[in-house]
């Protein structure tokens, strides 16, 4: 299939072997369940945050540095990347999300998504310890950037079926998260951003197939067992840290 960029749409051109006599059909991306569920989590953790209080809650289930060194903590690397520090904030990485994870459910898998959010949501963290080890980390922009970087790799690997313009606009948009956290730097978590990048294009490198023959978007039955584990932690997660929020645990 040929995919090319118009009018903010992406268009797909079936050229199947079963459709070599000439016919094509055109089919658009539906909603991205796996992605779906996972802003589902991160909406109820929001809804827990509004009810303990802002400061409050960052304080119960952030990934703060140092009680996940001093303490053994380790479940903040990960209630921390469903927390949030205001609606912005919440908004904007829903909407990255839902947007991102669309466009991997239709090219791919759609079992990657929850596979790269939650190994780019830790990778993110572990490289914000290393270099921001003081400062506590709130919200999905790891695990999202992952899933960009991914599609990044994706949109190069497979490039005979990815127009131009679509590469081209996947590169703006990382050039914008840069630029963003560059302005912002004293708020974003930069380190965060960069090693959820790292990590969704490392694991794009090795999964994305390279043969044009390969279907990418039938999951193999490791894939698909690895992207449900993989869902079930992140809305486990989500469960947790609004009982954690919610003082019931």
């Amino acid at each position: 299939m040929s995919i090319e960029h118009k009018d903010d749409e992406l268009v797909v051109e079936s050229t199947r072997a079963d459709e070599r006599d000439g016919t094509s059909s055109f089919s658009g991306p539906g909603i991205p369940v796996y992605s779906s569920l996972i802003i589902v989590g991160i909406i109820c953790v929001a809804f827990g945050q509004i009810s303990s209080g802002l400061k409050q809650s960052i304080a119960i289930a952030s990934f703060d540095k140092h009680a996940f060194v001093a303490y053994g903590e380790y479940w903040r690397i990960l209630t921390g990347s469903v927390m949030h520090n205001g609606v912005l904030h919440l908004t904007l990485n829903c909407l990255a999300l839902y947007s991102i994870g669309k466009v991997i459910e239709w090219l791919s898998d759609k079992s990657i998504v929850p596979i790269v959010f939650l190994l780019s949501a830790i990778g993110g963290g572990l490289l914000s310890l290393l270099f921001k080890p003081d400062v506590p980390s709130v919200g999905a922009s790891g695990g999202v950037v992952g899933l960009l970087g991914y599609l990044i790799v994706y949109a190069f690997v497979r490039r005979q079926f990815v127009s131009p313009a679509f590469r081209k606009d996947l590169l703006m948009n990382l050039g914008f998260i840069v630029v963003l956290g560059l302005v912002l730097y004293q708020w974003v978590d930069n380190f965060g951003h960069l090693g959820g990048l790292l990590t969704g294009v490392l694991f794009g490198f090795f999964q994305v197939p390279r043969d044009p023959y390969v279907d990418p978007t039938k999951p193999g039955k490791v894939s698909e067992l690895a992207g449900i584990v993989s869902l079930g932690v992140i809305l486990s997660v989500s469960l947790f840290s609004v009982l954690l929020l919610l003082r019931i645990v």
